[in-house]
């Protein structure tokens, strides 16, 4: 007789297993169900892998940033920075059409805010709504077969950051990846 017994912690606790003292070890009460669960979770495996391949990424890169107008003096921060600038273009290049890919070169980050460094262990920015507006310079292409579909040069500045919506409320910049959005569909992918 097969029952639930608890057999410790975690995963295996609550596993089907024979009783002791009930029918031989040796009987499986779905010989055919384990091999038609085994394929479905390979071909779910699979298709996952596929669509990851098949996801549109996006190639962003960075001109000198020790060289921009306004980043972060920390290493680790500059480096932040980066990767969530290219996680939310990753998220954007996911909109495109099957096999668009979007290419993006920073060439001059001016943060929203300004950074003091007026605390021991972390900098501070600070956001007072005027002339520490944020501003990106970039360089973007899209290509599909190694052919560039559509290219330009933007200058993004939004002066106005702290009276608009911005839908991404305290993100870590939050202000500069609202910014990213509206180029993006207004120059790359417009809404319908």
């Amino acid at each position: 007789v097969l029952g639930y017994e608890p057999r410790g912690r975690g995963f295996d606790s609550c596993q089907p297993h024979q009783i002791k003292g009930s029918k031989p070890e040796g009987l499986d009460p779905f010989p055919i169900l384990r091999p038609l669960l085994q394929a479905l979770r390979a071909w779910g495996y699979t298709l996952a892998m596929i669509t990851l391949i098949l996801a549109a990424a996006a190639t962003v890169t960075f001109a000198d940033t020790g060289k921009m107008t306004d980043v972060p003096h920390n290493f680790r921060d500059r480096e932040n920075m980066e990767y969530q600038f290219r996680e939310h273009l990753d998220q954007l290049a996911a909109k495109l059409p099957a096999g668009q890919e979007l290419k993006v070169d920073f060439l001059d980050i001016d943060l929203a805010g300004d950074e003091f460094p007026r605390v021991a262990v972390q900098n501070i920015r600070v956001l007072k709504g005027q002339a520490d507006w944020p501003r990106l310079h970039l360089r973007y292409s899209i290509e599909q077969d190694g052919r560039v579909v559509s290219s330009g040069e933007r200058q993004l500045a939004n002066p106005s950051y702290l009276m608009t919506v911005n839908r991404y409320g305290s993100d870590m910049y939050s202000h500069e990846k609202q910014m990213l959005d509206d180029w993006f569909y207004k120059d790359i992918q417009p809404r319908r």
